[in-house]
């Protein structure tokens, strides 16, 4: 037991370990990776979304921002003609992942596409814009 937190600690910090598994997000084991690559003036995004429809993916767009987000919901049910189920986990969530380039984007000429649970999206960069610059600020 937890000298400072008591019994209600200990069952807390059990039910973290217990039911996270390495690398398993909150939500049910959906979390999005991505992938960034610069190529001729385009940045190529590549997001896992396993288990996801098309249909429930929404990317936006606003200059240097690119937001992902995403439904997942698994309904399938474990059926046993000489048994019953035991025991059947389902996930449901949503995720949203949120990254800034360094450049705009030209949102116009931006592409995606959605094949076997991996997002694929081509971005190209917005002419004439140069790269946003970050300061530093010395405090006093």
């Amino acid at each position: 037991m937890d000298p400072i937190f008591g019994p209600s600690f200990d069952i807390l910090a059990r039910s973290f370990s217990n039911n996270l598994r390495l690398g398993e997000s909150l939500l049910g084991g959906l979390d999005v990776h991505v992938d960034v690559v610069e190529k001729n003036g385009t940045y190529r995004v590549r997001a896992d979304l396993p288990g996801v429809k098309k249909e429930d993916i929404n990317v936006r767009i606003d200059g240097n921002t690119v937001n992902i987000e995403a439904k997942a919901q698994d309904s399938a049910e474990s059926k046993d003609t000489d048994g019953k189920v035991v025991f059947s986990e389902r996930y449901c969530g949503a995720v949203s992942r949120t990254f800034k380039l360094d450049k705009d984007l030209d949102e116009t000429k931006a592409t995606g596409k959605y094949t076997d649970g991996v997002l694929t999206l081509d971005l190209p960069k917005k002419a004439g814009v140069s790269k946003v610059e970050t300061k530093a600020i010395t405090i006093q």
